[in-house]
């Protein structure tokens, strides 16, 4: 005689209790509305003047765009942003890459912030050449400094640019110094590319180094040297406080082997953490007395005519390389012409010309 089991088995599942919906519909409705609503190029500067980050957020969105039908939209924003710009301290931070640009950064911006400064970080992440695509992870490492509400932090993809800095970096600090940002800091891809496009856009341009990383014939190399104002030895810690202090002696005796600035400044050498913070304080007060130097002798507004000027040759020639590879006759012409560069039918030089010849009849 069977016995018919009275027990469900263990391996029946029960029927579960239903979840509440962790989303509003009404809510989420408002959301798709409002991001449709592509606000005017009046309301986006409204929005900038007012201190309103996500207008100033779309509109860097804007001015970064690709797109050609967003150019006039993007000029009319900057045209009206202009008058209010022109405000702030420009900073340029650079160092190679594990030189701790981005927590120092933080450690930086905190500080600022905490004397009532308000800042702005654009952050260039390098694009990758063969996905195109970027991490933008700038945000993640600052996870303090995002939460301040009197910082502003924009991560950009460099592109194609050259090291990861043009033109739209450049109007993106109008929109920031016209939203009211006392500080504007803009830190370099560090890839040692990208340095003489931020020199040419800051008033004060900082070095990261780190110790062990070279002697003092490092130093005497032209080029990135050269244009620093100051050198801060981060990661001035625990252990490594002496060898810090050591590369400090060394990089500042590099630092005489160059000649006299226009400014008349002499650059600096310190130490720093921006681990414990230590330090940070001493590269700010720096940063005031190069101010008040420039300020006195008239160069801090003779550089700023120089790099307005600068950066309306590079708008036209950036104009000009756009307008150049978006027209119809040349893109059909370029396709032959390349397979013949490549075929050795034509050298690289006559068939730019030919290329050129046909921009300019058309």
């Amino acid at each position: 005689m069977s016995v018919k089991k009275t027990n469900p088995s263990a391996l029946n599942e029960k029927a579960g209790v239903s979840q509440p919906e962790t989303i509003s519909s009404s809510a989420m409705q408002h959301i798709k509305e409002s991001r449709k609503k592509q606000p005017s190029a009046q309301e986006l500067i409204d929005g900038i003047l007012a201190g309103n980050i996500p207008y100033l957020s779309r509109s860097i969105t804007l001015i970064e765009s690709t797109n050609s039908n967003h150019l006039a939209k993007a000029n009319e924003v900057i045209n009206g942003c202009l008058p209010y710009a022109n405000k702030s301290i420009r900073i340029g931070i650079t160092g190679v890459p594990g030189v701790g640009k981005s927590t120092f950064i933080e450690a930086f911006g905190k500080h600022l912030t905490s004397l009532g400064k308000k800042v702005a970080v654009l952050a260039v992440d390098p694009s990758s050449t063969i996905s195109h695509g970027s991490i933008l992870g700038d945000k993640t490492r600052m996870e303090e400094l995002v939460k301040d509400k009197n910082a502003f932090i924009r991560p950009s993809a460099s592109g194609e640019t050259l090291g990861g800095v043009a033109r739209k970096t450049r109007e993106t600090i109008t929109l920031c110094e016209a939203s009211g940002f006392d500080v504007i800091l803009i830190e370099t891809v560090g890839v040692g590319q990208s340095e003489t496009a931020v020199h040419s856009m800051v008033d004060f341009f900082l070095l990261l180094k780190i110790s062990g990383a070279g002697d003092e014939l490092q130093g005497i190399k032209r080029g990135i040297m050269e244009m620093a104002d100051a050198i801060v030895i981060n990661k001035a810690d625990g252990d490594n406080i002496k060898k810090a202090q050591l590369a400090k002696v060394e990089f500042n005796r590099a630092l005489h082997l160059f000649s006299a600035k226009k400014s008349g400044w002499i650059p600096t050498t310190s130490t720093c953490s921006a681990i414990t913070h230590e330090g940070i304080d001493t590269v700010w007060q720096t940063i005031l007395n190069y101010l008040e130097l420039v300020n006195s002798n008239h160069y801090f507004l003779e550089k700023r005519k120089e790099q307005n000027q600068f950066w309306m040759i590079e708008t036209i020639n950036d104009q000009l390389k756009s307008h150049f590879y978006n027209q119809p006759d040349i893109n059909l012409l370029l396709d032959s012409t390349k397979k013949a560069v490549q075929n050795n039918e034509i050298s690289p030089f006559a068939a730019a010309q030919i290329l050129l010849k046909k921009y300019f009849k058309t």
